[in-house]
């Protein structure tokens, strides 16, 4: 009855199953490890912006420590806006729009790099946009660490020829070669500033801790659910063809007892 399960056709279903299942359980293994990373992520972003201030200079005198992202510091120093900058392909609330960049000198002689906020982009792509000038004298700023950016971490490419005063990613290697100091590690996304200053560049909406890989679970669990579809498809289609089989014997029988006794 079931030697049909060795024909060419059968024989072809059994290897996609085969070949399903196993692909199944790798994509539902990745998704719950995504889902891992993401969670520990997300509950190490959401540490860290409720920590206690700590002195940037404890934090991002070298090279920033992952762990560290989005930590809440605090610096003292005066702006250099001599040589601020504007971050082009910054959208904020879905208007185009740079982020302004402006080095603190600190006391020790070096420098960070402050995002101050955002401001929206001139009304033509060669109309420079409207920036708030920093405060003069001595400030104490308050902000969250973040990572010197590349090409692979923001996902922009870097590009020459652009505008005097405008890069397209915060790297604070590249930034530093021109500044007359030495700049920390990373930069501050500003959060608070005493002296306050009005008008102001818009602040930077804090980072979105979401889900913590909410839908990578999700999907692992769909993917390992596709194994029990495959198989209970598989099974299914071996009944239906078993019934189909007996089904058809039982109607040749009585096909043949009909053609005896006629």
């Amino acid at each position: 009855m079931y030697r049909f399960l060795l024909t060419p056709r059968w024989i072809a279903l059994h290897v996609v199953v085969l070949l399903v299942i196993p692909a199944f359980v790798f994509l539902g293994q990745w998704q719950f490890g995504r889902f891992e990373e993401r969670s520990a992520n997300s509950d190490r972003v959401a540490a860290n912006l409720t920590a206690p201030a700590v002195p940037v200079e404890s934090l991002a005198g070298q090279e920033i420590d992952q762990d560290d992202r989005y930590r809440t510091v605090t610096a003292t120093g005066t702006y250099d806006p001599a040589h601020g900058l504007l971050v082009r392909r910054r959208p904020q609330e879905g208007r185009p729009g740079y982020f302004v960049l402006t080095p603190l000198t600190l006391a020790d002689g070096r420098a960070v790099l402050v995002n101050r906020g955002w401001v929206k982009a001139g009304a033509t792509a060669d109309t420079p946009p409207e920036v708030p000038p920093p405060p003069a004298g001595q400030v104490n700023v308050t902000g969250r660490l973040r990572l010197t950016e590349t090409e692979e971490s923001s996902g922009l490419r870097d590009r020459p020829g652009l505008p005097a005063g405008q890069v397209l990613l915060i790297n604070s290697d590249a930034i530093g070669q021109s500044l007359p100091y030495r700049l920390l590690d990373g930069y501050v996304e500003l959060t608070a500033q005493q002296p306050e200053t009005d008008p102001a560049p818009a602040p930077v909406p804090a980072p979105d801790v979401g889900s913590g890989g909410g839908l990578n679970l999700a999907y692992g669990v769909q993917w390992w659910l596709f194994i029990g579809v495959a198989i209970g498809g598989w099974l299914l289609l071996i009944r239906r063809e078993v019934a189909d089989r007996k089904a058809a014997a039982a109607g040749s029988v009585a096909s043949e007892e009909t053609t005896s006794t006629g």
